[in-house]
């Protein structure tokens, strides 16, 4: 396998595409046993790259970030602003965090969160919540990365429940593991 050469950016609208691409792809390789089918498959490549050429635009209140590698283009994305719901008592908020699922588990999820808290940091923000299905095995990744579960709530998405939990880190640092046994 070969290195990642990547670089974390704020995105640019002739990425939505990609950021779409992404998503869709994230979300269907994430949530095919979680989620149901008709949510799944109202996510369309079309829809999703209006969504995010939109926000990509405004960044205003949310930043995206894109990561990209030299040799495979972009393959991840997130996106952050100030938190939704301040009654779990954080102030930022990643509102998405998505990996082309070609390329889990080679740091560009860790990259992206590093590069959305320096944007938090920069806007004023001092700490951070991301909020995610409970049944979404990135849980495993937020624990890893020293966010501690503060919150429950169930949402609704077209008509389903959605169960999510939230990860909190009090600073916005990383909790980085040693790779050295």
């Amino acid at each position: 396998m070969d290195d990642l050469a990547l670089t974390i950016r704020v995105a640019r609208p002739r990425d939505a595409a990609e950021v779409a691409r992404i998503y869709i792809e994230s979300w269907h390789d994430t949530y095919p046993a979680v989620l149901s089918r008709a949510l799944l498959c109202s996510m369309t490549q079309k829809g999703q790259t209006a969504r995010w050429q939109a926000a990509i635009r405004a960044q205003k209140r949310e930043t995206v970030l894109v990561a990209e590698d030299a040799n495979h283009g972009l393959i991840g994305m997130s996106s952050m602003g100030p938190s939704r719901d301040r009654s779990v008592g954080y102030d930022g908020e990643v509102y998405t965090l998505y990996v082309d699922p070609s390329f889990y588990g080679r740091g560009v999820g860790r990259a992206l969160l590093r590069g959305g808290f320096a944007v938090l940091r920069a806007r004023g923000f001092s700490s951070c919540v991301i909020w995610a299905h409970a049944r979404n095995n990135a849980r495993f990744f937020y624990e890893t990365m020293g966010g501690r579960t503060v919150a429950e709530r169930t949402a609704r998405m077209m008509g389903d429940q959605v169960p999510e939990t939230a990860f909190g880190w009090k600073t916005l640092a990383l909790a980085e593991r040693s790779h050295a046994r």
